[in-house]
């Protein structure tokens, strides 16, 4: 519940996808406080599943809060979201620490699940810092886009695995 104190508390609006699996009370309903219901109705919404990529896509999202899988980096990069990286395990950490460090495009929250730190990068992400991961998100965009059109990095890689998949057919006698 530290997340969701932390997203209601920013005064953003926010998006919650929370797959029902996920949760580890089947009262879980019940134990939710009154000003979390009463904070939830006013700035967010919750849904067990959304289209992750047409979200994002769309003007209104100023970030994202994600787990820093490769694949919601990726599209997070691609529609230009500043994102807020809460690793879970693997590959994340190092996904986190690429977008917060070395990219710029948001913030790693490495190990801390704290309302207040929460509502801080939410802040930070939104408001203080806005302006700085807008540059940095709009350019890593950019340079994502052009490496899959036609010339581009991305595009050249495929084609040359094509090809080599391509010479590797053996006749068969």
């Amino acid at each position: 519940m530290e997340f969701w104190y932390g997203l209601v508390n920013s005064g953003k609006r926010f998006l919650w996808v929370i797959r029902p699996d996920s949760l580890s009370s089947r009262d879980f309903e019940r134990q939710i406080p009154a000003e979390l219901r009463e904070g939830t109705r006013e700035t967010g919404y919750i849904v067990g599943w959304a289209p992750q990529v047409k979200i994002l896509a769309h003007s209104s999202v100023g970030g994202i809060l994600t787990h820093s899988g490769w694949n919601s980096t990726l599209e997070s990069m691609f529609e230009g979201v500043p994102m807020i990286c809460w690793p879970y395990f693997v590959d994340q950490h190092v996904n986190s620490r690429f977008v917060g460090e070395f990219w710029g495009l948001g913030l790693d929250m490495k190990d801390t699940c704290d309302r207040v730190v929460v509502e801080k990068m939410v802040r930070d992400l939104m408001e203080e810092r806005r302006n700085e991961f807008a540059r940095s998100t709009d350019r890593m965009a950019d340079l994502a886009r052009w490496s899959v059109r036609e010339g581009g990095s991305s595009y050249q890689n495929l084609d040359r695995l094509i090809e080599d998949i391509r010479s590797m057919s053996v006749s068969i006698t």
